[in-house]
């Protein structure tokens, strides 16, 4: 598109907007008719600790949220001199799971309990019980049911329990809806249906019936809606809270939001049969769409489904590159300390490649960064750990190929047990901060999962991109046009992606490894117990 009808399209609106706010940085890309990023916004954020919590604030998410859109409307200044005033369609998306509780006044009850919690053993394993369904630790439901067998006064006064992207959503336009992939990280739904499965609903409220609440499951859930549907438009006031230059105006249709599963399905083309993605960054995860249901239920995976609600298997694991991010921070201070000012990109890249001249098994080291519990491996908290033997060859190379693969290594015991089930995948899409140094990233996930990886030109766009095709979708699919093919044929249809395959010798290594790490998680366990937070 040339320049002059591209600044044409922002003064018109003939654009999209998805925002994300992702577990370190939240993010704001703008689109335009083509589906191509045209500008852009970041910020960076962090989650905490605190009185045994994983949580943000209030604050930091409207601090965020607004940073990153200003950040966003000032390059398109900069860029083409206009001023926005109006867009197409709005989308936003975030972390999936966790527990954000409201009042009748719209006022948090506790504080926001994110993904990364691992306190909800109790009420996820009776719940699983109760559904005959996977109920992971993370999910909303075994929080709130946690909530309810700790006493915890202020679940009689919940008025609105949703997911962080429904929040800013609902503060937005009014409306108490979320798309189906989040919601199915709330409370199991049904495809068939597309809502929260019914059956169980009826089941959860029987099951607190003696507590006297003065609420059913219902009444305090957001509406399921699929990609594609109404979800409400941006109030003047929400409009305010978002620009607070006062420039945006009201109006704007927004679509449902949807987790960073959902969008980051979308933004790798992921949403039909016997695809899937995998997001490696502070966490991974991997989604696969299924073609029939598993033999039975699986503690290490979740059921949800994509954004258009087909079913998915998800590999989620707690843990990636946080501890290996602290590791290249270590470094970075020595550069300094040594009077070098690195470039933080360029020494990502130069121990990212350092690692492939490392041994195919990582030299005999071992690795653990659990920063937080990993409920793939039964650990409810973390100790990063790393260990050597006197044997061991202990260089650079290995040190970062270790953390490379233990990174992933919760993930390939996930994979393993769909891959058991007869579930097929012909490539797995690629997306996230693991990736951004493209050859190691690709190659140390594709022997860790065992299938190829692909990583489009768009990798590192992410789920903010994701969130604006959703709102694309919205505002430009035809009558009766699903998802999967509007993605297909008006947005991938001429896009560029590369695909590595596993090469052998590193995945006899990584297997390797993999002994290793799982006859080592003895280790990690002596340490979570021995060393207190």
């Amino acid at each position: 598109m040339d320049n002059e009808k591209l600044i044409a399209a922002i003064r018109e609106g003939n654009t999209a907007l998805g925002i994300e706010l992702g577990s370190t940085r939240i993010k704001a890309v703008l689109v335009d008719e083509n589906h191509n990023p045209i500008a852009s916004g970041g910020h960076d954020w962090e989650n905490r600790y605190e009185n045994g919590i994983w949580t943000y604030g209030i604050d930091d998410i409207w601090e965020g949220v607004k940073d990153s859109y200003r950040k966003m409307a000032d390059e398109v200044k900069e860029k083409y001199g206009v001023t926005i005033t109006t867009i197409g369609a709005i989308g936003f998306s975030a972390m999936m799971h966790g527990y954000m509780a409201f009042d009748k006044n719209g006022e948090l009850l506790v504080p926001f309990r994110t993904w990364r919690n691992t306190m909800t053993e109790e009420a996820a394993g009776k719940l699983t019980e109760l559904f005959s369904f996977h109920i992971p630790q993370r999910w909303s439901i075994a929080h709130l049911y946690q909530a309810i067998l700790n006493g915890e006064s202020h679940v009689s006064e919940i008025d609105y329990l949703i997911t962080l992207e429904g929040y800013v959503h609902w503060k937005l336009t009014g409306k108490r809806v979320l798309g189906i992939g989040d919601c199915a990280g709330m409370f199991p739904v049904d495809s068939e249906t597309k809502d929260f499965n019914e059956r169980m609903i009826s089941q959860f409220d029987e099951l607190v019936s003696d507590r006297n609440l003065p609420w059913k499951l219902r009444d305090i859930m957001p509406e399921v809606l699929t990609a594609g549907e109404d979800a409400g438009t941006l109030t003047a006031e929400g409009a305010a809270m978002l620009d607070e230059s006062g420039n945006l105006k009201p109006g704007i249709p927004l679509c449902p939001p949807e987790g960073d599963a959902g969008t980051g399905m979308t933004a790798t083309n992921s949403v039909a049969k016997r695809t899937g993605n995998v997001s490696a960054g502070t966490s991974v995860f991997a989604m696969v769409v299924l073609e029939k249901e598993l033999s039975k239920v699986y503690e290490e995976l979740d059921l949800v489904t994509t954004p258009a609600g087909d079913a998915v298997a998800m590999v989620h694991c707690n843990n990636c590159t946080s501890d290996l991010n602290a590791w290249v921070a270590l470094f970075e201070e020595f550069a300094n300390t040594m009077g070098m000012k690195p470039d933080k990109n360029e020494l990502f890249t130069a121990l990212y490649r350092k690692a492939l001249e490392g041994d195919k098994d990582g030299g005999g080291l071992l690795s653990y960064g659990y920063l937080s519990g990993e409920h793939i491996t039964h650990f409810e908290e973390g100790r990063p750990l790393f260990v050597r033997t006197p044997n061991s060859r202990f260089d650079l190379a290995n040190f970062m190929r270790v953390h490379l693969y233990t990174a992933l290594g919760a993930l390939n015991m996930g994979m393993e047990i769909l891959f058991k089930e007869g579930v097929k995948l012909d490539v797995l899409l690629g997306h996230g901060g693991l990736f951004k140094t493209r050859e190691t990233g690709q190659r140390i996930m594709a022997v860790a999962v065992g299938v190829p990886v692909s990583v489009m030109e768009t990798a590192g766009e992410g789920g903010a991109w994701g969130a604006a095709l959703l709102a694309s979708y919205l505002l430009r699919k035809k009558e009766g046009e699903s998802l999967d093919h509007y993605l297909s044929d008006r947005v991938f249809k001429d896009m560029a992606g590369e695909t590595m395959e596993p090469d052998p010798e590193d995945v006899t290594g990584f297997q390797t490894f993999m002994e290793r790490y799982k006859k080592g998680l003895a280790i990690e366990r002596a340490a979570v117990d021995s060393l207190y937070i």
